[in-house]
């Protein structure tokens, strides 16, 4: 009887690479999802005579922005985090999955019936689209951080690093999945047709999810703790904010995934307009690199558990995708004769896009537990979330902004540049407060299980 209470559910490799996998694909299903309208922008640029809706590209810019809109204006997702801790995984991710479907609904339905008028001088279809996305937003938030804790909860004292290389894999292959094959189902079938796969997706994400909740039940019932070790305190707020480390983590989160996502998602009409590329095999270039993603983080998240120097392997990744924006504002198709030689070109900036993609992710999500301490995790993730979200709500309205004044792409990119170099300089400041706090940052994280 002894034995069997101090076994936890989670010590079976079976069970916690079990639950990784489902809690994976509800993750996955949300990024295929958030993704699944950037390959449609000229498309969806095009009169309602050839099949568009018409928007402009300050028009797509809004709706790619107004996924933040809830989670920053409306402070969903700090609320997000009090939910999680309050009301527990379970609870919460279903939630979650939920309100990403009901938010995927509205955008099917501003697409697939779509009007002429304007709401608040746009086109309808645009407000109305945005304004799924936006609630479809607060879900995919509050799944990232309820995903986040899950690891934490089911591989805490086990290869924590690696299944959240593991994790953002699968994340990303619904992200390459959704740039590689959108815009040829909307080209075949219908501008809609994405989003009514996309609506099936998360159905099976959420049933996933209620299988986890089963599984997770019987980790409750393995695990010799009391409520109110588990209850979530005000005063982890303070703790998780007087934090030199959570602070410098959180404003590289919002640099350089401003840096990362909204250019995934002008990516595609970037290969159309500057490189060439034809508009059904733009979407393939751009998913070069989350596909490349799902090898590489995974095997970057084993080498910082092996042999360490996480804010090292963070600064050389972003130095690598100030580079590869800076790259892709130079105006290499007009000096080339040869437009093969500049598509070459693009696929090459896109590996290596893939790999800073990859090396900076996979070295930074383990050092948060490294920072903050695990109480405080599911609040420290909500608050780094919801300020990444400023950056992902407002860089994609100035990127529109600056592509429809300089349809080059050059000063968006620089744009990109910039934001990327600023993330440089956050990383170097986190390797000297490492050094002061001891926060361990650059050891293996193999020394640090327990």
């Amino acid at each position: 009887m002894t034995e069997k209470i101090r076994h936890r559910v989670n010590d079976t490799p079976i069970w916690r690479w079990t639950v990784l996998i489902i809690v994976a694909t509800a993750m996955m299903m949300g990024y295929f999802v958030n993704d699944v309208m950037s390959p449609l922008e000229t498309l969806l640029e095009m009169p309602h005579s050839s099949g568009g809706l018409g928007w402009t590209p300050t028009d797509y810019g809004f709706f790619a922005g107004s996924s933040g809109f809830i989670n920053v204006f409306l402070l969903m997702l700090f609320f997000s985090g009090l939910i999680l801790d309050k009301m527990g995984i379970r609870f919460t991710g279903t939630l979650a999955c939920s309100t990403m479907l009901i938010g995927t609904f509205i955008k099917y339905y501003a697409i697939s019936t779509p009007t002429e008028g304007e709401l608040f001088g746009m086109p309808s279809s645009a407000v109305i689209a945005a304004l799924g996305f936006a609630i479809f937003g607060v879900g995919y938030e509050m799944t990232g951080i309820t995903v986040s804790k899950a690891m934490v909860r089911w591989f805490s004292g086990h290869e924590l690093a690696l299944a959240m290389g593991i994790q953002l894999a699968m994340a990303r292959l619904g992200t390459a999945a959704a740039l590689s094959i959108s815009a040829p189902i909307a080209r075949h079938y219908s501008l809609s047709a994405p989003l009514l796969l996309s609506l099936a997706l998360l159905l099976i994400g959420l049933l996933a999810f209620l299988v986890f909740c089963i599984m997770d039940h019987k980790l409750d019932a393995s695990i010799q703790q009391t409520d109110s070790e588990e209850e979530f305190r005000w005063s982890d707020i303070g703790t998780t904010l007087s934090s030199p480390g959570f602070w410098l983590i959180t404003l590289f989160c919002v640099l350089f995934y401003s840096a990362v996502s909204p250019f995934l998602k002008f990516s595609t009409k970037l290969m159309v307009i500057k490189y060439g590329v034809d508009a059904d095999m733009a979407g393939f270039f751009s998913s070069i690199a989350p596909f490349g993603t799902m090898l590489l983080t995974p095997l970057f998240g084993y080498v910082y558990d092996r042999f360490g120097r996480g804010v090292t392997l963070i600064i050389i990744g972003t130095l690598l995708l100030a580079a590869v924006h800076f790259g892709f504002s130079l105006p290499i198709p007009e000096a080339l004769s040869n437009s093969q030689t500049s598509v070459d070109i693009a696929i090459v900036l896109m590996i290596l896009f893939s790999i800073a993609y990859s090396l900076a992710p996979a070295a930074l999500w383990p050092c948060v537990p490294k920072i903050i301490p695990l109480k405080c995790l599911g609040t420290a993730y909500a608050l780094i979330f919801y300020i990444q979200n400023f950056g992902r709500a407002i860089i994609p309205m100035f990127v529109g902004r600056a592509n429809e004044q300089d349809p080059t792409y050059t000063t968006s990119m620089i744009i990109f540049g910039c934001t990327a170099l600023s993330a440089v300089v956050v990383a170097t400041a986190m390797l000297f407060v490492d050094r002061w706090k001891g926060y361990g940052l650059q050891s293996p994280n193999i020394h640090s299980e327990r």
